[in-house]
């Protein structure tokens, strides 16, 4: 589960008082993502009609510092029309608050499922949706590095060292290769912007095949733009242990991002490499996880070989293969 810190009732309800959402009616841990603790709320609202929201504590894995660029940016795409849950300012325009001896902060609340097995439909979707937060960040003014860049793969493959191969006999010494070929081909000059990073099938909600809103944009950050696209690519077309590629998917996912921003002739030849790129990083994040998490931990522990296997579908695909062309 996701709810690291608990808060009694009694203190959300005074917490809530700060803002034009009337008193609690209940708080309910959401048991999805590892970075957070998050709370549904049901308030009475202050028109007496009722409004839900999120409430968000933040834990170690993401810097305080970093909150007000998340916000700039949610509110930047937000006014050009995105589907981004927005912060939520208190009476006195304060949006970072402190809770249980944690930042905080009062989210709208979007409606929507996220989908567990996506169909083509859902996939062209969620594509066309990202087309449109890359055309709405242009002209965003803020920025940050991502930390889990090209650099920070090789801190995390440092971290797991030998342990890699407590995971899968050679893990280490395939990790190693596709570093050595990353670092090689890594394209330098295609167009970057502000990008989502982690956009998988639970940050994307929809009712059927529309989707009703973006969300968990902790990982966002100033990258390679198509970079953005790869990353969603390994998430949404292939099933969850990586073992079938569904190339009905794909070539969904691509033309619904060519419905509303497209990839250039660089982007598109590049493709192949950048979903290396996006299936090494998962791999990395994931055994990193693996290693260092307690057995008897809450949070479930994400299998590395299934993004293993995504990285060599990826080294053999081509970007025709990869896109429907």
């Amino acid at each position: 589960m996701a709810v690291y810190t608990h808060v009694p009732a009694e203190d959300i309800d005074a917490f809530l008082s700060r803002y034009d959402a009337g008193r609690l009616v209940s708080a309910k841990g959401i048991a999805e993502g590892v970075e957070n603790s998050n709370y549904l709320l049901e308030t009475t609202g202050s028109d007496g009609r009722g409004h839900r929201y999120i409430l968000t504590l933040y834990e170690k894995r993401v810097d305080e510092a970093d909150l007000p660029f998340f916000m700039d940016l949610l509110d930047h795409l937000g006014a050009r029309g995105c589907l981004v849950p927005r912060f939520i300012a208190d009476r006195e325009g304060r949006r970072l608050q402190q809770l249980a001896g944690r930042p905080a902060c009062l989210i709208e609340f979007l409606t929507g499922i996220s989908v567990t097995e996506p169909t083509p439909a859902q996939a062209c979707a969620a594509g066309a949706a990202l087309g449109e937060l890359h055309r709405a960040a242009q002209g965003f003014g803020g920025s940050r590095r991502n930390a889990l860049d090209k650099q920070g793969w090789h801190g995390l493959a440092d971290k797991c060292g030998a342990d890699f191969d407590q995971i899968a006999s050679g893990l280490g010494e395939r990790v190693r290769q596709e570093l050595a070929f990353l670092d090689a081909h890594w394209p330098a000059d295609l167009p970057q912007s502000v990008i989502h990073a982690d956009l998988f099938p639970d940050n994307v909600l929809m009712l059927g095949d529309r989707v009703t809103g973006l969300i968990d944009f902790y990982f966002s950050c100033t990258d390679i733009r198509a970079y953005d696209l790869a990353v969603t690519h390994s998430a949404w077309v292939f099933s969850h242990d990586g073992a079938r590629w569904f190339g009905d998917r794909a070539a969904a996912l691509g033309a619904g991002y060519g419905e509303t921003h497209g990839l250039t002739d660089a982007e598109r030849a590049a493709f192949p490499i950048l979903c290396r790129g996006a299936a090494l990083r998962f791999l990395l994040t994931r055994a990193y996880d693996w290693i260092n998490t307690p057995a008897d931990a809450l949070v479930t522990r994400k299998d590395p070989l299934a993004y293993l296997r995504r990285l060599d579908f990826y080294a053999q695909a081509d970007a025709a293969e990869l896109l429907g062309a």
